[in-house]
């Protein structure tokens, strides 16, 4: 087996691996990314909308169109607004496009025009809402608003108190899971992958709905309230088997229609009665991670699953599987492992050099898991700042001096300070610590077990997941983007017997 495998990981080396040249040459963006790092435009959603940055001409100011409309085309009617894209594509070609390939020349003109990106503070919306405006208001009024955020999602619009109250009692009525689902639960204990459980829960769950293949909206919806209810039960009921085959646990235990989702979710965990403000806080890191535009990775992928028409079960899985990997939902359990390094490593806290000094062996692959990275440190979209990370740092604070942690929670933002200023010097551009950087450190000191913080933060984002699912349906488009061949003409076959 090694032989063969060590052939064929040599060929995929030789010919997968991409050509820069072939790169530049077909202006073609790995990862969907432009070369100044910001996204390729690839949709529009009324769901998230991150800001991290603005694209500006180079040189500064706005641009002035040039438009063209004293140059004479011939066909066209008499009045007709000649864009500068049409008139172009006329100079260049000397005929009329038809609006499809208008439309796609625009497109090419804009992606080729000369832009800066230009670093501002992060911010972050749901349908139009400032989420750090709804947490305050939510905070202000004492209250759970997780569920508030998960209407504003799927419907657009802020639920009035009547709305809030039935789509609650639906999520409530909706937590519990068949006996038969508890059985597969706990007979599946063995593999403690908790993102693997969860995969598998949430696929099975298919098995109890009469329509799981349904194309009805409102038949789809109906699947993604449900979902949205029981996946928290279900991350809890996962961890307390695998507890259960480690010889301690709760056991299962069954949620209660009174409690929120966050108060139900730690009830579960747990077994105790939750305490109001840590079940708050949690509430407000679950508003937080309920969405991120449609860009990120696993939203993307769910898009990308629902666009092909695939069932709920099915969508909703693949992006539980995206967000399973290290580059996404995993994060959170890296900054844990790196700052139990750190913990080690330095030997006074507050000693400032020693702990740059630390963190730039980190960078230069000496010490930890030898990546290079700094976890936490950095994020695609924001620059300056991460609008969640302040939130959470404020609350992580407030939390850990209540705990007796404060000297921890400082180190923490230690290792934020000199961690970004160490990869603003190595990279050149602003970074700021991302929510992922205190978000394990507020589940830990709530006492969250490390294994459960990815499907925490999956849970939190079936929100997000579904109202993009569902926005991507109406849309009716299927998701195909072009490849362009690394070939540059056709090989010839050769018999088998004339191989060497």
């Amino acid at each position: 087996m090694e032989a063969i495998l060590d052939k064929i990981e040599q060929l995929e080396r030789e010919h997968d691996q991409p050509d820069p040249a072939l790169l530049r040459r077909f202006n073609i963006k790995l990862g969907l990314r432009n070369a100044d790092g910001s996204g390729v435009v690839v949709g529009l959603t009324a769901k998230g909308t991150v800001i991290g940055y603005v694209k500006v001409p180079k040189g500064g100011g706005t641009p002035a169109p040039e438009v063209l409309n004293n140059l004479h085309i011939p066909g066209l009617p008499s009045g007709t607004h000649v864009s500068p894209a049409l008139a172009i594509y006329y100079l260049l070609h000397g005929i009329v496009p038809s609006p499809e390939t208008l439309k796609s020349f625009e497109s090419r003109l804009a992606d080729q025009r000369e832009y800066e990106i230009r670093p501002v503070e992060g911010e972050l919306y749901y349908c139009g809402y400032n989420v750090a405006e709804l947490v305050r208001h939510i905070e202000s009024e004492q209250r759970f608003g997780f569920e508030e955020a998960a209407y504003l999602l799927l419907t657009g619009a802020l639920p009035s108190r009547r709305d809030l109250g039935a789509f609650t009692e639906e999520l409530s009525s909706r937590r519990s899971l068949p006996k038969a689902a508890q059985r597969l639960i706990m007979s599946d204990s063995a593999n403690e992958d908790q993102m693997n459980a969860l995969h598998r829960s949430v696929s099975a769950m298919s098995l109890f709905d009469e329509d799981p293949n349904s194309r009805s909206l409102r038949v789809i919806t109906r699947q993604g309230i449900d979902l949205l209810a029981k996946i928290p039960t279900i991350v809890a009921y996962n961890y307390q088997a695998t507890a259960f085959a480690r010889g301690h646990g709760t056991g299962l235990i069954t949620p209660r229609p009174e409690l929120s989702t966050a108060e139900n979710f730690l009830y579960m965990l747990n077994g105790r009665e939750p305490d109001p403000q840590q079940a708050r806080l949690l509430d407000m890191a679950l508003i937080l991670h309920a969405e991120h535009g449609g860009g990120n990775n696993s939203t993307f992928t769910v898009r990308v699953v629902s666009s092909s028409q695939a069932n709920t079960y099915m969508a909703l899985t693949s992006g539980i599987a995206s967000l399973s990997g290290h580059l996404h939902g995993g994060a959170n359990e890296a900054v844990m492992r790196m700052m139990r390094g750190v913990k080690d490593a330095v030997g006074d806290w507050t000693d400032e050099a020693e702990l740059e000094a630390h963190l730039q062996r980190l960078l230069d692959r000496e010490a930890g898991d030898k990546s290079g990275k700094l976890y936490g440190i950095g994020h695609a979209v924001y620059t300056r700042s991460d609008p969640r990370a302040g939130i959470l740092e404020r609350h992580a604070g407030a939390l850990a001096d209540a705990l007796g942690r404060t000297d921890e929670f400082r180190l923490y933002q230690r290792t934020a300070a000199i961690g970004s200023a160490l990869v603003v010097r190595q990279k050149g551009k602003p970074v700021a610590p991302n929510v992922d950087f205190y978000s394990g450190l507020v589940y830990d000191m709530l006492g969250i077990p490390v294994e459960v913080f990815t499907p925490l933060f999956a849970m939190a984002r079936v929100a997000g997941w579904t109202a993009h699912r569902l926005e991507q349906l109406l849309q009716q488009r299927i998701i195909r983007p072009a490849y362009v061949s690394s070939f540059t003409m056709p090989h010839q076959y050769v018999p088998l017997s004339a191989r060497t």
